[in-house]
């Protein structure tokens, strides 16, 4: 996250009221919820039980053996019904912590995979991935202990209380003279929390944004020996983040001890007024007993919850953060009631006035005034110097984008009226940088149409030119590529990505330098298969060298995001201007 929205963050955190975002993920739940909270008020009612038999049992000492020994088995049968509570409550809140958080992972998960790439010029996605793991894991510890712990002492306190008074109703005026002094540190240190348990999750989140960048690009880190500078640069996000993580845990320790310290020094006045009372007669040994047992009761849970506050604040954070992802408004959006792309596919493509700037540059125009004609089947390459903005319209065809105005049709009706998955299907595309993912190379090939057949897969490896060296692999078309394709060169991955898109077999596809990674002979092979793969399809092909694009149906020449030129190359070349000053560049200096 960019720093200034990350101050904006932590200077708008919300207070623990945010957990009310975790409701929606609870409710489909009830039942298990129902049971978890009715196995923890039978052990809190147990536990409260506890000490009535202790009473029992201290001033009946002198009574009827038979007598002490119904006491004593009472106090048996409750410690079992206390033990059976406590391992039911366990399991079901254990369960539902686990069950809620796969659910919000799966929810974050699905909600990101969906939007934009605008999104994703905002957001690192290593931060996107600190927030589905860390976050989460701060949920569960919420989740499946913490709120059980918080809710059982919140009713030990309130059955303590009251079974304070009706034990000692002037012992239990002076303790509850020391509720206020209790109170404040936790409202006021609790506020100064809050804020630290926000920033340190941004802090850790930055953290992993960086790790994740870094560790991405490692080949280009160690090839410009940058590994010091990145080294310190991690470093000294990491210490930022130990920082504000000291800080927080020395608010809360410190909290903790004030809170502590309060309550038992009350305790320990109380008791030696108790002992008074019970040596003057106006209460018995048991009661006093029965008392501090209640007592401390209270006093523990009281400590336990200005614990848990702290555990809260940073649930509390995180929650935030989750349902930041999963209310972020995207930039481009599926129509309510989106149109049917109209069957059979034609793939007939147009731009009508299409001006656009990309979120991260709002005062350069990628795209200017561009109007652009794709007849079905045929075949429109796009040239230009770098930044002319080619890719650009192979991005907004895809609507990874909108244009700022004009509009962008594919078989005469609008993009932005149907929806995303239903036109995106028709279309196939090899991008410049491939994306191997890290499984076997028949299941990377396979992803350009998922319920495609083995033999199918490979007659699209043997149509991109891939097919020989699949082969030789270890494990053949079985090997496992490794993360990003580590086992490829550049011209394989291209080769592979070429591959899925002849499997889609799709009416539209787009060719972002789809050769530039090949040897000549590969990319004489790739060149026939893409040829023969044209053949009733649209096809947009973006090409820095000129010679992959000789024989396009037509040129489209763009300078500074808009269109110069179009024609044939040979009617390009004959009419001088930037076509034919970068095809004399090129052809002249061997490079064709």
């Amino acid at each position: 996250m960019a720093k200034d929205d990350t101050a904006e963050a932590r200077a708008s955190s919300k207070k623990v009221g945010a957990l009310r975002g975790l409701a929606p993920f609870l409710l489909p739940y009830r039942g298990m919820t129902l049971l978890a909270l009715a196995a923890l008020v039978i052990t809190a009612g147990m536990s409260l039980l506890l000490p009535l038999a202790v009473r029992r049992v201290v001033d009946g000492f002198n009574e009827d053996v038979a007598i002490l020994d119904q006491y004593f088995a009472a106090a048996l049968a409750i410690a079992a019904l206390l033990a059976i509570g406590t391992g039911v409550r366990y399991y079901f809140v254990t369960k539902l912590g686990e069950r809620v958080v796969a659910d919000i992972r799966r929810a974050v998960f699905d909600r990101v995979m969906g939007m934009s790439p605008a999104f994703f010029e905002k957001l690192m996605t290593g931060e996107v991935v600190s927030r589905i793991t860390t976050d989460t894991t701060l949920i569960l510890s919420l989740i499946g202990s913490s709120v059980s712990v918080a809710l059982r002492n919140i009713l030990m306190l309130a059955g303590g209380l009251i079974l304070l008074s009706l034990t000692s109703p002037k012992l239990t005026g002076l303790v509850l003279l020391i509720v206020p002094a209790v109170v404040v540190p936790i409202v006021i240190l609790g506020r100064r929390l809050r804020g630290l348990s926000r920033e340190s999750q941004d802090w850790i989140a930055n953290s992993s944004g960086a790790a994740s960048e870094a560790l991405g690009s490692v080949q280009t880190v160690q090839a410009f020996t940058h590994e010091g500078l990145t080294r310190a640069q991690f470093a000294d996000v990491t210490e930022k983040s130990f920082l504000v993580a000291q800080t927080r845990t020395r608010v809360r320790a410190m909290m903790t001890v004030i809170v502590i310290f309060l309550v038992f020094t009350g305790i320990v006045g109380v008791l030696w007024i108790g002992a008074r009372d019970v040596r003057a007669g106006a209460m018995t040994p048991g009661e006093l007993v029965q008392f501090v047992i209640y007592a401390v009761m209270v006093a523990g849970s009281v400590g336990a919850l200005s614990e848990i506050w702290g555990e809260l604040q940073r649930a509390a954070g995180a929650t935030e953060r989750l349902v930041e992802l999963l209310n972020a408004e995207d930039s481009v959006r599926d129509a309510s009631q989106p149109k049917a792309l109209p069957r059979p596919v034609r793939g007939e493509v147009v731009f009508d006035d299409v001006t656009f700037r990309y979120p991260a540059r709002p005062e350069v125009s990628a795209l200017n005034g561009v109007s652009l004609h794709v007849s079905p089947g045929e075949t429109v390459a796009l040239v230009g110097p770098s930044g002319a903005g080619k890719t650009t319209i192979l991005q907004l065809l895809m609507r990874f984008y909108d244009p700022q105005s004009g509009v962008v049709r594919l078989d005469g009706v609008d993009l932005r009226d149907m929806a995303r998955a239903e036109f995106r299907r028709t279309i196939a595309l090899v991008p410049q940088d491939p994306v191997i993912f890290a499984t076997s190379a028949r299941e990377n090939i396979r992803f350009g149409r998922p319920d495609a057949t083995d033999a199918e897969v490979e007659d699209a490896a043997r149509a991109a030119a891939a097919h020989d060296f699949l082969t030789a692999l270890p494990q053949g078309y079985d090997t496992w590529l490794g993360e990003r394709g580590v086992m490829l060169s550049g011209g394989q991955k291209q080769r592979v990505a070429i591959a899925r898109a002849i499997l889609r077999d799709a009416r539209v596809l787009l060719l972002d330098e789809a050769t530039s990674a090949l040897d000549a002979e590969s990319e004489r092979a790739v060149q026939a298969a893409v040829e023969s793969l044209s053949e009733g399809r649209s096809v947009l092909v973006v090409a820095h060298r000129l010679a992959t694009v000789k024989r396009a149906d037509r040129i489209v020449v763009f300078d500074q995001g808009r269109i110069v030129a179009e024609g044939t190359h040979e009617a390009l070349v004959a009419e001088g201007g930037l076509y034919a000053r970068l095809a004399r560049l090129q052809f002249t200096d061997g490079q064709g």
